[in-house]
């Protein structure tokens, strides 16, 4: 399986053509969004690209390969107005070699986590990581739309062997190989 993940879109459609490539050209099964999807939020400026329309209509593009968590910034309106599931929470996908979990970052994360032996990937933060605390992995794909680091916009790429963040450039950000 490979699944193409990103997080905190937050309305704005500059990078997702860079997607839609990237998940193309990688063979990709699914698409992970890990929440906020439309809404720029309070704190953030209106920036260039802003355009929730746009995003809405790539995401619905993709409803029978998405899988999509809620945000912080997402709110029942979002769900109506999307023609694809937003699950709350938690969301699990079970592969062959792992159980990965998904969720936004603002309820579980690296500090609010009580499993072992396990994967977590979420958002949230807008920094690309993929930490090992005890026996778990914490993955953050980074912000698409709005990064807090100088990597730019990034996304995380999963194939059964390794997990890749890139940059918008296709330049390995970090990067951590599966034991099988």
């Amino acid at each position: 399986m490979k699944i193409l993940f990103i997080s905190d879109i937050h309305g704005i459609k500059t990078n997702l053509p860079k997607i839609k490539e990237r998940f193309e050209e990688l063979e990709c099964d699914k698409l992970v969004v890990l929440g906020d999807l439309y809404y720029i939020g309070p704190r953030n400026k209106m920036i260039e690209g802003y355009d929730i329309n746009y995003v809405r209509e790539f995401l619905n593009s993709f409803k029978d390969k998405l899988i999509c968590t809620k945000g912080n910034c997402d709110s029942e309106v979002d769900k109506m107005v999307s023609d694809f599931p937003i699950i709350s929470e938690l969301g699990l996908i079970a592969t062959i070699n792992e159980d990965l979990y998904l969720t936004h970052g603002h309820i579980y994360n690296e500090s609010n986590w009580s499993k072992t032996n396990s994967i977590l990937i979420y958002g949230h933060l807008h920094t690309p990581f993929i930490k090992e605390i005890e026996s778990n992995t914490y993955i953050n794909p980074g912000s698409i739309s709005l990064p807090k680091t100088e990597d730019g916009p990034t996304y995380l790429f999963y194939n059964e062997e390794e997990f890749i963040i890139y940059d918008m450039n296709d330049q390995i950000i970090a990067k951590k190989t599966l034991k099988n």
